[in-house]
């Protein structure tokens, strides 16, 4: 992590391009399969049942694309690099499609139009023919490809591309790609959480430069890092919990923060936060007792804490990285060893923080009941600063919403449900998407007032 980060603080090194110790998000053939991976000299990637080397990346730019080639040693990974005749060829397709206007109703599919057999593949492969030549081979060997329409056509191409020519974009990894790969792949890791709900997260907990924001992040680190990336370097984000043991944040591990950055990434539990508000402050480095939260020991914690650590050991494969955190038995052993980003809070910032109180509150804790979590976080928000709650049903936010009204604890109080439409946008045939995710969870947001007692004079 501490070399990742010194690249990454490299003033001569360019963020857009690739080095070695990063991590990056490989999308392999358009989507039908994504993977986060960190860039050395001995990682793979698995293809199929076979494994390719992942040395020619690093040192390319974000967004290259790079296909499957054959050479001496055997198959690589090989960059592409865009040419004006493959632009015009796309812009004659299209104009094709447009006076198409046959149709697939004599075509009979019995597995007899294909007259190139397994053994002259393999015969071409072993000559060293390219992925393109073996998939223009199989289109001219075809005996129905011209009496297919343009559609069908173009199908039938990228269906025999992904299989003998399968193409990798290297993308790099943000907010918007982690999240919508989590919630593709591991949604339950994340609780649920969609992409235009955790925008709308920091949206209404106007998350901005030089902002102190407070934190429960029980969605494995996908809040915190966004709060962070957000923030650019300034201000600071304080990752709150409730017990002994902060709950897992190895997502933010993906998202390659300087070391500027993983500074202003904090941790501070509950109890540290009531200690010092009380005048009691905690040694630095103490975890101590909790005063008022019971002991919880390894299994009583929050069901995803505990089901990270038995998914800690499945791991990912060929140099890919650990998307789950190390198991651990003792939490001051755990809390040592916290490398950056996550490190515990100064005496100065919680002196700070209890004296002017944070900007904005954020919590995305899906296995605690959210009225319990505002109740004791929301004394620490300074007067007028807004606060947004995740949650994946709308009960628990409706009860919170009720408890805040009857305490007269903030206003503008409101649930919003977040709704999310992607559409295919290609030549005649544009159209929502036939699978898509029609629930995104609720968000409870509202801003903070002083309440009457505590505008009784001392």
């Amino acid at each position: 992590m501490s070399q990742n980060n010194n690249l990454a603080d490299d003033p001569n090194q360019n963020p857009r391009v690739t080095w070695e110790g990063c991590s990056v998000l490989l999308d392999i053939n358009d989507g039908d399969r994504l993977v986060f991976a960190r860039l050395t000299a001995a990682s793979t990637l698995t293809i199929g049942n076979k494994k390719y080397p992942l040395q020619p990346l690093i040192g390319c730019p974000f967004g290259s694309l790079f296909q499957v080639e054959n050479g001496k040693e055997g198959q690589y990974l090989s960059r592409v690099v865009p040419t004006a005749e493959g632009d015009n060829v796309e812009e004659k397709g299209c104009c094709k499609i447009k006076d198409e206007s046959k149709d697939n109703r004599g075509l009979v599919d019995n597995n007899t139009a294909q007259s190139l057999s397994s053994e002259d593949i393999d015969s071409m492969r072993r000559q060293g023919a390219t992925g393109d030549e073996i998939v223009q081979a199989l289109i001219a060997n075809s005996a129905t490809f011209e009496k297919k329409t343009s559609f069908s056509q173009e199908k039938y191409r990228l269906k025999k591309q992904k299989k003998y020519a399968p193409k990798v974009l290297l993308r790099r990894p943000f907010t918007r790609s982690i999240c919508e790969t989590y919630f593709k792949k591991y949604p339950e890791r994340i609780g649920f959480l969609r992409v235009d709900a955790l925008s709308l997260l920091l949206s209404m907990g106007n998350v901005g430069a030089h902002s102190d924001v407070l934190v429960v992040d029980m969605v494995g680190g996908i809040l915190t890092g966004a709060v962070a990336e957000r923030l650019g370097g300034t201000g600071y984000v304080c990752n709150s919990y409730l017990g002994l043991a902060p709950y897992p944040t190895d997502i933010i591990r993906m998202f390659n923060f300087s070391s500027e950055t993983c500074r202003r990434i904090v941790r501070c539990s509950l109890t540290d936060l009531r200690s010092s508000q009380n005048g009691t402050c905690l040694p630095v480095g103490e975890l101590g007792e909790p005063h008022n939260i019971e002991t919880q020991s390894q299994e009583e914690r929050s069901p995803m804490c505990s089901a990270s650590v038995d998914e800690s050991a499945v791991s990912s494969e060929n140099g890919m990285l650990d998307l789950v955190a190390e198991t651990s038995t003792s939490p001051v052993t755990k809390a040592s060893k916290t490398p950056k980003p996550g490190e515990k809070a100064s005496q100065e910032l919680i002196s700070f923080w209890k004296e002017n109180g944070f900007s904005s509150l954020i919590i995305a804790a899906p296995d605690v009941d959210a009225w319990s979590v505002v109740s004791e976080l929301l004394p620490f928000l300074s007067f007028s600063a807004p606060f947004a709650i995740y949650h994946q049903y709308i009960q628990p936010l409706a009860t919170c919403m009720h408890n805040l009204q009857l305490r007269k604890m903030a206003v503008g109080l409101q649930i919003s449900e977040p709704w999310l439409r992607e559409y295919q946008v290609l030549p005649s045939r544009t159209h929502p998407f036939m699978q898509m995710s029609a629930f995104g969870g609720y968000i409870l947001s509202g801003t903070k007032i002083r309440t009457e007692d505590q505008l009784q004079p001392k």
